[in-house]
């Protein structure tokens, strides 16, 4: 009888505990509290101890700690010695620590702002304008619109192969259910530029021409009195062993010195800019050395996407274009004419740009005529820009049903012909 009683006490404690315990675990995961995690591993599921803070070495002159460097052992009580640092009598570039900046020899006490491929303008190409004293122009020169409509100046079944080039960009040159912006913007931009070469037997000034990219652009000018850099790689550059001819005449440019450029008060011009303090005095280099072929910038072309660690805006990609372009505008000048300012250049540099993400592009054409870039008043720079410029409207591999309607059908719709006549104006230009 009394072996049963105990029996009965011992089921009944086993069962109040598995009760108490089931509470406790619902408790815990009501409120968002430590679970039992039973499909990993337990380093997973624990928890990440906080990070130890360094204690902070206090040295108080003439109270010295005992340390055990004398005994040449470790001794407990003792304080660990401090050594003089360890320093390699050879290089090894792992690791390299520089010298303090003003240590440095190029060290300067005036700032240099400099503006790199992964510069976001605030203010866009308003901001671009201040700082390469440029007025804008919001079309396309019409003398360059011109070239294409001579039918000498077109390329058979011109609509047809253009359309063709588009479809292998987006439908034809994958594996994949759809290609990547990235991949369709940088292959139709290729498959436009070998239907423009296809022009070279009519037009042999094409063929003084050449492609690079990679090439690094350093261009220095003074604005009031700060100092400007451009610096870095841009996109594909077409150089030709011939200068562009001048857009505008004399007289037009005479009439820039009436433009009043826009203040960006309360904003400051330099905003978004890196600041240095370690920088060359006067680094003019065009990427190519001395005795290179083809000096002469042509056309500047650029990715919207390109980079998949920096995604600009709109406005910030024009602008990047902008500055790049006048940034081989004005090394050239400077290799020509000498880096002192000059107030009007004898003959106006012309560069050109065209930027694209795959079916919007941005025309720009700039023409340089003056390196006086100090103060706002007197001859200004020129550039034409037209924005936004759709070369069709939709590309899809499967149609767009919305409410059983087909709202956009798949394929190619919406292609505008006279986008591409303007590309391939900006291509001919200098070779008709």
């Amino acid at each position: 009888m009394l072996l049963e009683k105990t029996r009965c006490l011992k089921a009944a404690a086993q069962l109040s505990s598995q009760t108490v315990l089931l509470k406790e675990l619902s408790r815990l995961s009501s409120h968002g509290g430590a679970r039992r995690h039973f499909g990993i591993s337990r380093p997973l599921a624990a928890k990440v101890p906080p990070p130890r803070k360094p204690r902070e070495r206090v040295d108080i002159p003439g109270l010295e700690m005992v340390t055990y460097a004398d005994r040449m052992h470790f001794v407990p009580g003792l304080t660990k010695p401090v050594g003089p640092r360890w320093e390699r009598d050879y290089k090894d570039p792992r690791y390299y620590e520089s010298p303090p900046a003003h240590e440095m020899p190029l060290f300067k006490e005036t700032p240099c702002y400099v503006f790199n491929q992964r510069t976001s303008a605030l203010e866009g190409v308003r901001q671009a304008l201040w700082l390469t004293k440029t007025k804008l122009i919001p079309h396309l020169p019409p003398q360059l619109l011109s070239l294409t409509e001579n039918p000498a100046n077109q390329i058979p079944d011109q609509d047809e192969r253009v359309q063709n080039a588009i479809k292998h960009a987006r439908f034809w040159d994958t594996t994949q259910e759809r290609p990547g912006k990235e991949k369709y913007s940088n292959t139709l931009l290729l498959n436009l530029l070998h239907l423009c070469a296809t022009l070279q037997s009519s037009h042999p000034a094409i063929g003084r021409r050449i492609f690079s990219e990679k090439y690094s652009l350093a261009a220095t000018w003074k604005r009031g009195e700060d100092v400007f850099q451009i610096r870095g790689q841009n996109g594909l550059l077409h150089n030709c062993m011939d200068p562009l001819p001048e857009v505008s005449g004399k007289q037009e440019v005479a009439d820039t010195a009436d433009h009043v450029l826009e203040a960006l008060y309360p904003v400051s011009p330099t905003i978004d800019l890196q600041k240095v303090h370690v920088y060359k005095d006067e680094p003019n280099c065009t990427g190519f050395r001395g005795d290179y072929p083809y000096p002469h910038a042509h056309t500047l072309y650029f990715l919207e996407g390109a980079d998949a660690r920096c995604k600009l805006r709109p406005e910030q990609f024009r602008a990047k274009m902008l500055m790049f372009t006048f940034g081989n505008a004005l090394v050239r000048a400077h290799k020509a004419y000498g880096t002192q300012p000059r107030h009007v250049l004898d003959r106006p540099i012309t560069v050109q740009a065209v930027g694209t993400n795959g079916r919007i592009f941005q025309f720009m054409v700039l023409q340089l005529n003056t390196t006086d870039l100090s103060g706002d008043d007197g001859i200004k720079n020129q550039v034409w820009l037209e924005e936004d410029v759709e070369l069709y409207d939709f590309a899809k591999v499967r149609p767009l049903i919305k409410k059983k309607q087909v709202k956009v059908p798949a394929g190619l719709t919406g292609y505008k012909p006279e986008v591409f006549s303007k590309f391939l104006a900006l291509y001919l230009h200098g070779a008709v």
